[in-house]
């Protein structure tokens, strides 16, 4: 049972509206998302594409099964490690709990840092078929026979313009334009205009993104990062690792993992995984300020002590 008042003791929620909660990772967005949906009765909704994963709540930092029994939570580890969770995944997840909220009129409180989520949220998605696994396999093993060059070197010949935007070394990016060729005939160009809607309009939500003091963000990753090296991350990769997953998948990728899988085979030790799986984690918190500063101009930003009185303006 959640803490969610009955029905007829909710406040009036505007159906339409909803709060957006973007920011870097440990910056406290999951504490105010706690704290909103708990005053105004309203549901939390994951935009973190490592969160959806069952196989990685401590190495992800989920909200505690303690936190989730106290208001609604959704998308929070629904998808398996085995499965890559596209946008297009993700954003069909998020129109059911858009739906769901609706009808029980519970005010959705959206949070994660995956910018890509927030955006197709906003402005829609181009409308790519999904790829045969056949198709998504025959690609990757190719990929690990024949090298990132060779495929760079075909799309580029396919797809000249994907050729020229994306580097050799994205590997995951240039596999996907290849898959998409190889099971539509077009190129990934070709879908962008013959897109989904958003599901939210920018006129209807409040965005606050959380940007804390940079130096006391980054002591709190590294705090944060040897924390769940205690309270079992390294057991869960341990777990995960034992699987056997292609080593692409989205999971397989998650901050801290690759560099615990190394440590369980016996290439780096335990300070060095932590002192690797903090850093990479600190960078990715640079490339989130840096994304949405650029991509979503709708958010506002705050400092996370002004956060509260942000969203109640």
């Amino acid at each position: 049972m959640s803490g969610h008042a009955r029905n007829e003791d909710k406040p009036a929620i505007d159906t339409g509206r909803a709060v957006l909660i973007a920011g870097p990772t440990a910056s406290g967005k999951s504490a105010l998302a706690l704290r909103l949906a708990e005053q105004a009765g309203g549901v939390v909704i994951n935009a973190d594409s490592m969160q959806v994963y069952r196989d990685l709540r401590v190495i992800t930092a989920r909200p505690t099964e303690a936190d989730e029994a106290r208001v609604p939570h959704r998308l929070y580890g629904h998808r398996d490690a085995a499965i890559n969770c596209s946008v297009g995944s993700w954003l069909d997840d998020a129109a059911a709990a858009l739906a769901e909220a609706r009808a029980n009129r519970w005010l959705p409180v959206i949070i994660g840092g995956t910018g890509l989520y927030f955006k197709a949220l906003l402005r829609g998605l181009s409308n790519v078929p999904p790829v045969p696994a056949e198709v998504r396999e025959a690609v990757r093993a190719r990929l690990a026979r024949d090298g990132i060059e060779v495929l760079h070197a075909e799309l580029a010949r396919r797809d000249p313009d994907a050729g020229a935007r994306l580097k050799p070394r994205d590997q995951a990016r240039v596999a996907r334009a290849l898959e998409v060729i190889e099971a539509t005939g077009r190129p990934l160009a070709d879908w962008h205009g013959e897109g989904l809607p958003p599901l939210l309009s920018p006129a209807h939500v409040t965005a606050v993104f959380l940007a804390p003091d940079r130096a006391e963000l980054y002591r709190r990753i590294d705090q944060r990062f040897a924390a769940m090296l205690k309270q079992g991350a390294r057991e869960e990769v341990r777990a995960l690792a034992a699987r056997g997953l292609d080593p692409m998948l989205p999971a397989m990728k998650a901050h801290g993992v690759p560099v615990l899988i190394r440590h369980l085979r016996g290439e780096a030790t335990l300070e060095e995984a932590q002192m690797v799986g903090a850093a990479d984690t600190r960078h990715y918190a640079k490339r989130q300020f840096t994304w949405f500063r650029h991509q979503l101009p709708e958010f506002r930003w705050v400092r996370p002590e002004e956060a509260w009185d942000a969203i109640a303006a």
